[in-house]
This record gives C-alpha cells, sequence and structure tokens, in this order.
C-alpha cells in the first residue's frame, strides 16, 4: 500500500534553515505529494504551503519568503526552511492526492523543533 513519508525534521538554533523531503513509497503511483501542513502543540493543523502537479505554489502569510515548497517529480516533494523562528516549532504533515479518487493522504509527520 502506498504511503506518504516525510524525512528532515530535526533540532535547529533560530536563524538556521532545514529542508524537509515528502515521497510516496509503494507501487500505488495514483497518489502524489501536494503540501505541507505542520501542528503546534495545542493548536489546529494549518497549511504551510502548496505545489500544483504543475508546479505552482502558494504560501502561508507566515513563512512567505522564507519557506520555498518544490516538487523533483510527480512522487516526491521538499520544503526549504530558512530563517526559522521559534513559533516554526511543530510537527510538519505532508498531504497527498490521487488522481483516480478523491481520497486524501497524510504522512506520519517530522518534527521541527527552533530553540536555541
Amino acid at each position: 500500500q502506498a504511503q506518504l513519508v516525510e524525512s528532515g525534521g530535526g533540532l535547529v538554533q533560530p536563524g538556521g534553515s532545514l529542508r524537509l523531503s515528502c515521497t510516496v513509497s509503494g507501487t500505488r503511483s495514483s497518489i502524489y505529494p501536494r503540501a505541507w501542513y505542520r501542528q503546534a502543540p495545542g493548536k489546529q493543523r494549518e497549511l504551510v504551503a502548496t505545489i500544483t502537479r504543475g508546479g505552482i505554489t502558494n504560501y502561508s502569510d507566515s513563512v512567505k519568503g522564507r519557506f520555498t515548497i518544490s516538487r523533483d517529480n510527480a512522487n516526491t516533494i521538499y520544503l526549504q526552511m530558512n530563517n526559522l523562528k521559534p513559533e516554526d516549532t511543530a510537527v510538519y504533515y505532508c498531504n497527498g492526492a490521487s488522481t483516480v479518487s478523491t481520497s486524501n493522504y497524510w504522512g506520519q509527520g517530522t518534527q521541527v523543533t527552533v530553540s536555541s
């Protein structure tokens, strides 16, 4: 069964950078990753950035100018995070969709902690 797998989280100092990756594992090629969300402790999950299969991107105001979402191929997207702030601390989730259904897919999440 295909799933979304994130990697690249960790602990970084304020002002630092991290790069998250999300790739589709398994053989069901109808699934593609399309967005990054994050959820901080005690808060609702929020949209960070989206990217269409054609490469059109969109960002939340809180990360615009600091984060960049990109697509390597149909199965892999990245989130380059620069000038990280303590308020960026959260579990980051990859979100995906299917080309043959309206199903929504989520990765297991990767922790990003920004602290000195």
